[in-house]
């Protein structure tokens, strides 16, 4: 279970990483990868989402 505070956080990584891909990335099947993604690392531990934060804020400023 997420807590709202989390659940806010895992929305603006998702939504994050959707912006951080080419246009033509941004299918369904992509959004429901980057979905699982973040998922499963939260499910590994907190320290997972950070980490995942930090990698996104490096593609998002690449892009």
């Amino acid at each position: 279970m997420f807590d709202p505070e989390e659940l806010s956080v895992l929305g603006s990584l998702y939504d994050g990483a959707v912006t951080a891909l080419p246009p033509s990335m941004r299918n369904p099947e992509n959004r429901t990868a980057i979905a699982k993604l973040i998922l499963e690392r939260t499910a590994a531990g907190k320290a997972q989402v950070a980490c995942l934060t930090n990698l996104l804020i490096t593609i998002s400023s690449q892009g």
